[in-house]
């Protein structure tokens, strides 16, 4: 077992020296989330966590597939490019424009690099993809997203006539409004060889408008292989969800994605207007990641859980898939770190595909190096400075006779001067009585 360094469990160290480095972290998560709460919205005092982890159980018990260490939850069915997302190796994401006709005040859009620039000119994805093609690459999973990329329908119809005809293999998908859906250009998709298409349904519309969404997944049933629902859910949706998802059964989808909704950064007036705050702890590790989305709000990842919940009960027969921010993440994370040189004192976690160590601080470490020293083992690493001494997670097993605390470091690779160095982003706790390596790892 590892213990969660937070706020509410770092009175449990008893080494002064590991608590006072485990704060470090703590004080740079607090920094981050007075951040956040300076952009202008409010930050939840409530922590749903447990509450959370009950409903997890009861899904699990209940038949659900859990997936990524829990961080992706599905019923029936799941899209393979949602599967290959985990990794995010042989996948690839293209734009023409980052131009859309709706105003949604959650978009993220907006924190996407050249934003302002896309807003006025086109890529041509296309010819990326093509010169993808021709260094050699290969590729499993393509997506052509916006913006709402049927604004440009040409430029999206090439582009998989393109991926077609490079990667006859590749999985494909669109993700579109399905406002500009009609006929034509579901044929002309269709023709092109795209296989999966996802469309958005926003909740503060209309019924009338719910209804003509509703109305364009049925009309793509027609033309697309696979026709899936892609939508934040809101906190405070679920009776309304429940609708959309009997809805969706009826037309028989194949599947849909029910994405925890975030905060981008952006009209903050819009989400206090509504109630929402951001979730107490967005991330379980603090860090710079590629994923523009944002931090997650509060309640929305219960609402669904919730909602997974309601569809076992009502049967239902296709696909329901929750896919949590924290989900989104770990694609970076694994080509970060997976099959890189490794320090001596790291390992790859297959739970979060971050690097582990461990460390022993102050008077703990004369202990340890006693043991290490009866054993042979040298590969470790002396900071004098921050006064620990790190090593291979391997040897905790060989401490169990200890008295001590063990600090479980998590680090990602980075390049920095053309040089892959580690970056510490966190330590926790555990004893080597409490450590369980093919649980915690």
């Amino acid at each position: 077992m590892i213990i969660d360094i937070t706020r509410d469990t770092h009175d449990q160290i008893k080494n002064r020296r590991l608590a006072e480095y485990a704060a470090i972290y703590l004080g740079i998560f607090d920094d981050f989330m007075a951040q956040v709460a300076a952009s202008g919205i409010e930050v939840d005092a409530q922590d749903y966590s447990q509450e959370t982890a009950v409903r997890i159980e009861r899904l699990r018990q209940n038949g659900a597939v859990l997936r990524n260490s829990d961080r992706s939850i599905y019923l029936n069915a799941i899209s393979p490019a949602c599967v290959a997302c985990q990794k995010g190796v042989g996948s690839a994401t293209f734009f023409t424009s980052l131009q859309c006709h709706r105003d949604c005040y959650y978009c993220f859009n907006p924190n996407q690099v050249d934003y302002d620039y896309f807003q006025q000119n086109k890529a041509n994805p296309a010819q990326e993809l093509a010169k993808i093609g021709a260094a050699g690459h290969r590729v499993d999973y393509l997506a052509l997203t916006g913006g709402e990329p049927l604004l440009h329908k040409a430029e999206a119809t090439a582009f998989f006539q393109t991926a077609t005809d490079t990667f006859p293999e590749a999985h494909t998908r669109l993700y579109t409004t399905g406002d500009h859906a009609n006929e034509a250009t579901l044929q002309a998709l269709k023709d092109s060889g795209l296989e999966e298409i996802r469309f958005s349904i926003r909740m503060h519309d209309l019924a009338k408008g719910h209804r003509l969404t509703f109305e364009r997944i049925a009309l793509a049933k027609q033309y697309i292989p696979t026709v899936m629902v892609e939508m934040p859910i809101l906190p405070g949706t679920l009776e309304e969800m429940k609708g959309v998802l009997l809805e969706l059964e009826r037309l028989q989808i194949h599947s849909i994605n029910l994405l925890e909704f975030c905060y981008p950064f952006t009209q903050p007036q819009a989400f206090n207007e509504r109630g929402f705050k951001v979730k107490k702890r967005p991330f379980h590790i603090l860090y710079n990641y590629w994923y523009a989305g944002g931090v997650p709000i509060s309640e929305s990842e219960l609402v669904c859980l919730d909602l997974m919940e309601f569809a076992l009960d009502q049967q239902l027969t296709i696909g329901v898939h929750y896919c949590s921010l924290e989900n989104k993440l770990t694609g970076q994370n694994y080509q970060q770190n997976y099959g890189r040189s490794l320090p001596k004192t790291a390992v790859f976690s297959k739970k979060d595909y971050l690097l582990k160590s461990a460390k022993v601080f102050g008077s703990d470490i004369a202990k340890v190096l006693s043991v290490f020293n009866r054993n042979g083992y040298r590969e470790y690493q002396r900071n004098r400075e921050r006064r620990y001494l790190e090593f291979h997670i391997d040897q905790i097993q060989n401490l169990a006779d200890l008295d001590i605390e063990i600090g479980v470091s998590t680090s990602t690779l980075e390049m920095r001067e053309n040089e892959l160095v580690a970056r510490e982003l966190k330590v926790d706790l555990t004893r080597p009585q409490l450590f369980d390596p093919a649980h915690d790892l």
